[in-house]
């Protein structure tokens, strides 16, 4: 069980209450602590919600007076985007005497151990979430960290890469690990993830996104539902350049994919975020004095 003060797993969901995989893959991973199922008032299936999971597991929030806690960044009146329920969620944590909890998506498939052995990335599934999410919380807390994520199956792309190789990253998306008492501040109505990280990065707030650990989940436009067709709308070229808008100093849309080539962002972190420099890079100061 966990220890860790009073912890629990909110699944961010939308317009799915028959396809919310991450409910399972947590079980299937030995995660045995409390899970509740974070809705908005405007979801057309809440009852089917409040059937499938319990009543008492389904948490419908008021989207209208989440709409007034941050800048959606554009004028647009859909409200189809996850960043509601983020911000959202932190008053509902505190609601429910949490210390801790973690926000996930609905679609997650599996939770996995990633490390390098004899030049390959190897993988094996996480049957011991409770223990792994005490490390994220305890490293959450040492770190001071706003929040802590996994990462995701595009982190480690190549194999071993730069990014395994560094093993923490100074981002998170995804999944968040955090504290009731610190919010994040998720911006923007699309690109909310990465444009927390880069403008309260820029400010000096740590985002790790911890390699060894990873989630994998369902394509976004292969599953109805949830922010798929928003992201069908508008495509990634238009989401990523909500990050351009917020920190035009560090971030550009670039092209990624070999193949099903699309549009994302890149963030130059030579210039994104703060950085302390190691002490051998120290000079020393040496005294002159004139005329001596």
């Amino acid at each position: 069980m966990l220890d860790h003060g009073k912890f629990a797993a909110f699944i961010l969901s939308n317009g799915r209450p028959n396809n919310v995989l991450t409910v399972d893959t947590l079980k299937k991973s030995g995660y045995t602590g409390k899970v509740y199922i974070i809705i908005d008032d405007e979801d057309p299936c809440g009852d089917e919600y409040r059937k499938a999971f319990g009543s008492e597991n389904v948490i419908e929030f008021d989207k209208k007076a989440a709409a007034k806690t941050f800048d959606p960044a554009d004028t647009s009146s859909d409200k189809t985007a996850i960043a509601y329920s983020r911000n959202a969620s932190f008053g509902i944590a505190k609601s429910l005497g949490l210390d801790y909890f973690v926000q996930l998506d609905d679609d997650y498939a599996s939770f996995r151990h990633r490390w390098p052995d004899h030049g390959q990335l190897a993988s094996t599934a996480i049957l011991n979430m409770d223990k792994v999410v005490e490390l994220m919380l305890t490293f959450l807390d040492e770190s001071g960290a706003l929040t802590v994520a996994m990462s995701q199956g595009g982190d480690a792309i190549g194999g071993i890469n730069l990014n395994v190789k560094k093993g923490i990253l100074r981002k998170a998306m995804n999944s968040f690990f955090v504290r009731t008492d610190h919010p994040v501040g998720f911006l923007g109505r699309l690109n909310d993830d990465v444009n927390a990280y880069v403008v309260h990065g820029s400010r000096g707030k740590l985002f790790f996104t911890i390699m060894p650990l990873q989630l994998t989940q369902k394509q976004t436009q292969q599953s109805s539902g949830g922010m798929t067709e928003t992201y069908l709308d508008s495509g990634t070229y238009v989401k990523s350049f909500y990050t351009v808008m917020m920190a035009p100093s560090c971030v550009k849309i670039g092209i990624i994919g070999p193949t099903n080539v699309r549009y994302h962002h890149s963030v130059n972190w030579n210039n994104a975020v703060p950085k302390i420099i190691s002490e051998r890079h120290r000079k020393t100061k040496t005294a002159t004095r004139i005329g001596v």
